[in-house]
């Protein structure tokens, strides 16, 4: 039995509408006063609902792009990659992977392919400036890679015009490119059939023989992807030779992904000399383990958030009984002829547990309001988000440095 039902059985129907009105007259009466003794209380809850909505909404938009990525892919980089609290310096000093590992790798049993990516080529204005122009027309956001031709069915790959990059073009080291969407906005704005077209990025000259579908969008605005630009490895390679990263992406055999991991990781450590009870040098997971990361991090965010939302409950509590304290040094004399009259001393205790319960129920349901308000708003309003160190990609690589 809940504490207004106890309420309600102790006092008849006539009573407690009278107390009820006695209750809430005082409360009108002092409006402003009122609304302060609640504010702590709305504080806590709208607190609680804002930021449980935000982790809620960030998890569930990084899911779906992972997802959207392919559940079955293994990504491997010689640095640390996915979200992180804290960074091993230390980790510099890894030597970066070399093809003959991709190579390697391709022979496990329960590997079906692996894509080689050389993220962030133009990476702070490094040895080669990814600033792409046309015609008067520049784009300097790109998330500039290059990639081996089986990248686009490994990560489901979808073009909205034109082809991707293929074996010929890698061998060739061929200067083409296949740009996203918002390269293709900003370079050739409200122009269709772009496939075939000349532009200019780091003092050479590309041909666009293709144009990326939109990505679905993530929980703080558009995907990284439709920054992207592709180029075939090998000529990123030659433009950029310096820069020398590799990441790997894996794409375990239906049902054995498990096992692809477990040999991924067995073939880096022997070609990278990693010791029996040594820890990697190198850093490879699985999509689920991204999530993993990012739901340690958000626990300890959600901790934060309940201690900051108790204090304000506190707050408001405390704000509670002293409001009451007065009320009854100010009511001393209304309580004296209600006594007096022959009310008891129960009857006028309820009445003042039934103010501070509707002060406590009023702030609530306000914080509750203005929290779902707010949990509607925020992802209408797709706030730009970019890391920055984002060019990478996937974004959960962004943390790695590159």
């Amino acid at each position: 039995m809940s504490f207004l039902s106890k309420i309600r059985s102790k006092l008849p129907k006539s009573k407690l509408r009278e107390t009820l009105g006695m209750a809430f007259d005082s409360i009108r009466g002092h409006k402003f006063r009122s609304f302060l003794t609640v504010l702590g209380i709305v504080i806590g809850v709208f607190t609680a609902i804002v930021i449980a909505s935000l982790l809620t909404g960030m998890r569930q938009s990084i899911v779906s792009i992972i997802e959207d990525y392919g559940t079955s892919n293994i990504y491997a980089f010689h640095l640390s990659t996915g979200p992180r609290t804290g960074e091993d310096r230390s980790e510099r000093l890894r030597k970066p992977f070399v093809v003959a590992d991709a190579e390697a790798i391709k022979a496990a049993p329960a590997v079906e392919a692996v894509a080689v990516v050389a993220p962030n080529v133009g990476y702070n204005g490094g040895p080669f400036d990814d600033n792409i122009t046309y015609q008067g027309h520049n784009y300097r956001w790109g998330n500039t890679q290059g990639v081996t031709p089986n990248y686009a069915n490994i990560v489901n790959v979808n073009l909205k015009e034109g082809r991707f990059i293929n074996e010929l073009d890698e061998e060739q080291r061929a200067n083409v490119i296949v740009i996203g969407v918002n390269a293709a906005d900003a370079l050739f704005p409200g122009q269709n059939n772009i496939a075939g077209t000349q532009v200019r990025m780091g003092g050479y000259n590309f041909e666009v023989i293709g144009v990326l579908e939109k990505r679905k969008a993530g929980f703080f605005g558009e995907n990284e992807e439709d920054n992207a630009v592709f180029l075939p490895f090998r000529t990123a390679q030659k433009v950029a030779p310096a820069r020398g990263y590799m990441l790997f992406i894996i794409k375990g055999r239906s049902g054995q992904v498990p096992e692809a991991l477990t040999q991924s990781e067995e073939i880096l450590r022997r070609r990278r000399h990693v010791n029996f009870n040594d820890p990697n040098n190198f850093d490879i997971k699985t999509a689920d383990k991204f999530i993993e990361q990012f739901d340690s991090i958000t626990a300890m965010v959600g901790l934060i958030a309940i201690a900051i939302s108790s204090l304000g409950l506190l707050v408001g509590g405390i704000g509670i009984m002293n409001i009451m304290l007065v009320s009854v040094t100010e009511r001393t004399r209304e309580i004296g002829i209600r006594m007096a009259i022959g009310a008891r001393s129960s009857a006028v205790r309820t009445q003042f547990l039934i103010e501070s319960i509707v002060l406590s129920l009023t702030g609530g349901i306000i914080g509750i309001v203005l929290g779902i308000v707010a949990s509607l708003v925020i992802p209408v309003m797709r706030w730009p988000f970019r890391m920055l160190s984002g060019r990478s990609m996937p974004r959960c690589f962004s943390s790695a440095g590159l």
